[in-house]
């Protein structure tokens, strides 16, 4: 059938038009890299702020390790040492029971940073490859106890290691460091674990491989970029940590060296040339620790980007 005729008087109905669509208006090349540039400016610029304003504390203490005594306490501060001086760092290294303190840092260090990574290892393959009871449970743990203030922890610690004699002697203070790093190294192991596709592991053992030997050579690879990140993570906080080591730590032969920078403050004040030098002194381990492993997470996260 035909379209019905149009009523006697009515007008003619026009047939409707297709409008072409207005053209979309994009800026000009030069105005869209004008607002890149302005955009990374912007950034660089709030970068360099945010760098500034975190380091300009570290630049503080170095600065004022080689200050001498009327730049240090003058009202006017100064920038930079106008007559530079290692005065303050001949004070620091002869102060007594600094070389002995330092070498307690360094096993009580070393001996957390090992034992934590080693457990913690087996515990995130633990629970990123088998299903058992508890698991769940056991993830909530790690985020419950990281949630707990350290402060809280210092009394029930002190009563527990005082019942077992292990107060004033630093295995004691390894596993009370443990308490706090090995919880945040399983839980980072975890994440490392789970990225590794369980794919490979079972080729590894199609091939003839156990379970132990497709972790070794499969697994530990792969998460070994991890491990050094994790490492860096917990002897930073193993070699920092005050707190706990003042409280359980009482004898000065036994005593972290950070406890030593206490030392620095009596009744007749603060002596802040020597502090400053003695934190500088303190915080050179952990620059030159991350300065030899970091080449370490970088070959290790681009070891696998190559296929073979």
């Amino acid at each position: 059938m035909g379209d019905p005729a149009p009523a006697p008087g009515a007008a003619p109905v026009q047939p409707a038009v297709a409008r072409p669509a207005a053209p979309l208006r994009t800026a000009p090349a030069g105005t869209r890299r004008r607002r890149q540039r302005r955009r990374s400016w912007a950034a660089d610029a709030l970068g360099l702020l945010a760098t500034a304003v975190l380091g300009f504390p570290i630049y503080w203490m170095v600065s004022s390790a080689f200050k001498d005594g009327p730049e240090l306490l003058s009202y006017t501060p100064h920038w930079w040492p106008h007559h530079p001086t290692l005065e303050n760092f001949r004070r620091a290294l002869s102060r007594e029971w600094f070389w002995t303190n330092v070498g307690n840092s360094l096993i009580v260090v070393t001996a957390t940073v090992v034992i934590s990574l080693a457990v913690a290892l087996l515990a995130a393959i633990a629970v990123a490859r088998f299903d058992f009871r508890g698991r769940r449970a056991f993830v909530a743990c790690l985020l419950a106890v990281q949630m707990v203030p350290l402060t809280a922890l210092i009394i029930p610690l002190f009563l527990m290691l005082d019942g077992v004699g292990l107060t004033d002697r630093l295995p004691g203070i390894v596993l009370t460091y443990l308490s706090f790093v090995l919880p945040f190294s399983v839980w980072t192991l975890r994440g490392f674990v789970l990225a590794v596709p369980v794919e490979l592991e079972e080729a590894a053992m199609l091939d003839g491989c156990t379970r132990v030997q497709a972790w070794r050579h499969v697994l530990f690879p792969l998460v070994a970029p991890g491990l050094v990140a994790t490492a860096i993570f917990a002897f930073i906080q193993a070699w920092n940590e005050y707190v706990l080591a003042y409280v359980l730590l009482r004898s000065p032969e036994n005593q972290t060296v950070t406890v030593w920078l206490a030392s620095f403050t009596t009744s007749r004040g603060t002596e802040w040339g020597p502090l400053m030098a003695a934190a500088t002194l303190t915080a050179l381990p952990v620059v030159v620790f991350f300065v030899i492993i970091q080449r370490r997470v970088v070959s290790g996260l681009t070891a696998g980007a190559v296929k073979g």
